[in-house]
């Protein structure tokens, strides 16, 4: 018979090791093959904690220390006494009268989405009649933090993430995971897919949450890493683009002078230019890694990455490096086995080592010289640009950043500007920021000229929205996608293609990739940049407000 032991996840190693080798030697003497479990016929465990792989298979709940002592007489009575394994977890959710849920809510940017889907599921929760614990995971870490104890009383764990986080801390728990977007649009419809489909989290690559996150209806995979690396490059370019601007305030060329105001606009430019715009690529990389390989991938991205930014490869090289990375890393980590001695120098000697050495010998070689080739070319051409290609450029990034409102499309232009930072390209980010800021104020906007149009939840919301779009939260705009999403996007992208276009169309650059109003003093020519995003505000509210049907 094929066996496979199946350890409680919070069993140490060292001993889940020893009862695992002796209960091996037990099974082979009376003649069983010890399998992985999704091979097995009959299945062991040590707890009432029920897999939701082992669900439907034949096997038997044993006691550890008796396991460890008597490995014969236990296996022997575990096939005697042979049960078929229901779903107990999610009976147990099921048959709770009054659920505790736990969520954790987390996207790209740590702003918008982590704290508007953190409400929605808190809101329909409470409407539930359930207890409720959010944690969100923004820029400045956790907020509202689960405790222990609060872990251990959930019925549910529910996770609404676009880029990876760390859920250590929920193994062994019910966990359904999905989208930011999901969580707010669609909160009841999720809910109700969690009772049926969650999955006991065991940990890190395990096939559970492998299975789980592929349940989901948004594609995951590309975008959450590419997400996942833009979450962590952020606060470098804000940072590094914010201390360059205010070097230049000294004048554009001080930095060159240490003896100009004591040397201070020399270091900021050190600081901002220096130190964190040469490092962006490379945390950006070795995120992209980490999110496809975990912590094995995270020395092979940041040396890839390092590499395409030594080697002028930009963004292109980052995203390649990145990917490179974690592929190379976890086909290694999935491929090579050790023997259980030697098992602890895979992710601190033999993966580091390999996956270091073959991504950093193909940058090298190969990539970095065709790629640095291209963004060359793509940087000489933005210099070069005429204002009617700068315009449609600038069109084009407009409407893409106000089609999703902060999904894919939106995070794809977002992303091709932020990129382009690294580059000495300033342009593009500020058609990128002007536009995202129009969808918000524009609909703030078309609830103040066209009021009898909009119910009073509705001009409520356009305040929040107007305060939302001075932000550079595109998201504010939601609500209204939510009641009327044709209308409200195609007015959006035609108001976000204007903004786009006249940024892009005079020139205006700017380095800090996100803050709104709060970073406009730090654009070549401010005045002008507010006329861009008040001109597209205004196109899109006064479209919207003609072509809006009136409220019922």
């Amino acid at each position: 018979m094929n066996i496979s032991f199946v350890f409680p996840a919070q069993l140490g190693k060292a001993r889940a090791f020893l009862v695992n080798e002796v209960l091996t030697a037990a099974a082979k003497q009376q003649g069983h093959n010890v399998v992985a479990v999704d091979q097995a016929e009959f299945v062991v465990l040590f707890d009432e904690q029920i897999p939701a792989n082992v669900v439907g298979k034949q096997g038997a709940i044993v006691s550890l220390e008796q396991a460890f002592t008597q490995p014969e007489n236990v296996l022997t009575q575990a096939v005697s006494s042979a049960q078929t394994f229901a779903n107990a977890t999610q009976a147990a959710i099921s048959t709770s009268a009054v659920k505790n849920i736990v969520a954790v809510t987390a996207c790209p940017t740590g702003v918008a989405h982590t704290f508007m889907s953190a409400e929605a599921v808190e809101n329909y929760a409470k409407a539930q009649g359930w207890n409720v614990k959010v944690e969100t995971r923004g820029q400045v870490g956790a907020g509202n933090p689960i405790s222990a104890e609060e872990v251990a009383a959930a019925d549910l764990v529910f996770v609404a993430a676009d880029i990876d986080v760390d859920l250590s801390k929920f193994e062994g728990k019910p966990m359904y995971r999905t989208s930011t977007g999901l969580a707010l649009k669609k909160t009841a419809q999720e809910f109700e897919k969690a009772f049926k489909e969650a999955k006991v989290y065991t940990g890190g690559n395990s096939s559970a949450q492998a299975s789980n996150e592929s349940s989901t209806n948004e594609k995951k995979g590309v975008y959450k890493h590419l997400m996942t690396g833009v979450s962590h490059m952020l606060p470098l370019v804000v940072a590094g683009g914010l201390l360059i601007a205010i070097s230049f305030m000294f004048g554009i060329e001080a930095f060159k002078d240490g003896n100009i105001a004591g040397g201070l606009p020399k270091a900021l430019m050190d600081i901002g230019g220096g130190a964190a715009f040469h490092l962006m690529i490379a945390v950006f990389a070795g995120y992209v890694a980490y999110s496809i390989a975990d912590r094995p991938g995270l020395a092979a991205g940041l040396i890839g990455g390092m590499l395409a930014t030594n080697a002028g490869a930009g963004i292109l090289g980052g995203i390649i490096a990145g990917f490179l990375a974690g592929y190379v890393v976890k086909f290694l980590n999935d491929n090579i086995k050790l023997p259980a001695s030697l098992a602890s120098l895979k992710p601190i000697l033999i993966l580091p080592l390999l996956g270091s050495a073959i991504v950093g010998l193909a940058m090298v070689y190969l990539i970095n010289p065709p790629v640095a080739s291209i963004m060359e070319a793509l940087s000489n051409w933005l210099n070069s640009i005429g204002q009617t290609n700068a315009i449609i450029l600038g069109a084009i990034l407009g409407a893409m950043m106000c089609v999703d409102m902060g999904g894919p499309v939106n995070k794809a232009a977002y992303t091709f500007g932020v990129g382009l930072i690294a580059s000495q390209q300033y342009t593009p980010m500020a058609a990128v920021m002007a536009a995202g800021m129009v969808p918000p104020i524009g609909m703030a906007i078309a609830t103040w000229i066209a009021r009898n149009k909009f119910t009073t939840n509705q001009r409520d919301a356009g305040k929040a929205s107007f305060v939302l779009g001075l932000c550079f939260i595109s998201e504010g705009a939601l609500p209204f996608v939510a009641a009327d999403p044709m209308r409200v996007i195609a007015t959006s992208i035609l108001g976000g293609a204007t903004a786009g276009a006249i940024s892009l169309g005079l020139g205006i650059t700017l380095q800090a990739p996100h803050g709104g109003l709060f970073v406009i003093p730090f654009v070549s020519q401010p005045l002008m940049y507010l006329a861009a995003i008040a001109i597209g505000s205004v196109v899109t509210g006064v479209t919207y407000a003609i072509i809006k049907p009136r409220a019922e």
